[in-house]
């Protein structure tokens, strides 16, 4: 085969030694479906991709706000034109930030809302929500404790009145306990001997 066979074969080398595929092997509707389709990837990443463009549609909208306030605020007979036009621009961008907004599913707290009514910040609620999960935390921290204690202290009173069964009950929860440890080991070990390393994050 020659070089011109090849050529025709495979496609064109260009000047920069890359291969460019012939013309006629498919249509640009072809293209630009596997090209939309190797962009689309998972759904985590379409739904990102989706949230970023209604930021960016958000971005433009708040851009032609400041363009009409600059206009309205110097607004003389000249600059009507230049306002319709950015007002039409503006319900347009709307309209389109709307359907964006569909296509995203966000679930936004109304608390998160209430404080951006109310001109506050909305990361007062989260750090509202990691106060009180550090509350409940102690609180449960707490129960737990009190329950650890009132144990030692029934040992403790069980071991006066019964000291043989209390003895007996140490022997079965120590060999309980080793026997727990042994398995534990026992499936964190790798057919080949190894022990499993759990990766630090």
């Amino acid at each position: 085969m020659d070089s011109s066979q090849h050529n025709s074969a495979a496609g064109s080398i260009g000047g920069n030694g890359i291969i460019n595929p012939k013309s006629n092997d498919a249509s640009p509707a072809d293209l630009a479906a596997n090209a939309a389709a190797s962009i689309a990837g998972s759904p985590a990443e379409e739904s990102k991709q989706n949230l970023n463009q209604v930021i960016n549609s958000i971005d433009k909208t708040l851009g032609i706000l400041h363009q009409l306030n600059l206009t309205v605020s110097s607004y003389n007979v000249s600059s009507q034109l230049p306002l319709l036009q950015r007002m039409n621009n503006l319900v347009l961008e709307l309209d389109n930030m709307a359907k964006l907004g569909e296509k995203c599913n966000i679930q936004v707290p109304m608390e998160v809302l209430n404080l951006i009514d109310d001109g506050k910040n909305p990361d007062e609620f989260t750090r509202d929500v990691l106060n009180s999960c550090i509350a409940k935390n102690q609180i449960t921290k707490g129960k737990t404790d009190a329950f650890k204690g009132l144990r030692g202290h029934l040992l403790e009173d069980l071991e006066q009145a019964f000291p043989e069964e209390v003895e007996a009950y140490r022997e079965i929860r120590a060999a309980s306990a080793a026997e727990a440890k042994r398995l534990a080991q026992a499936q964190s070990l790798l057919p080949n001997g190894d022990v499993k390393v759990k990766p630090e994050v």
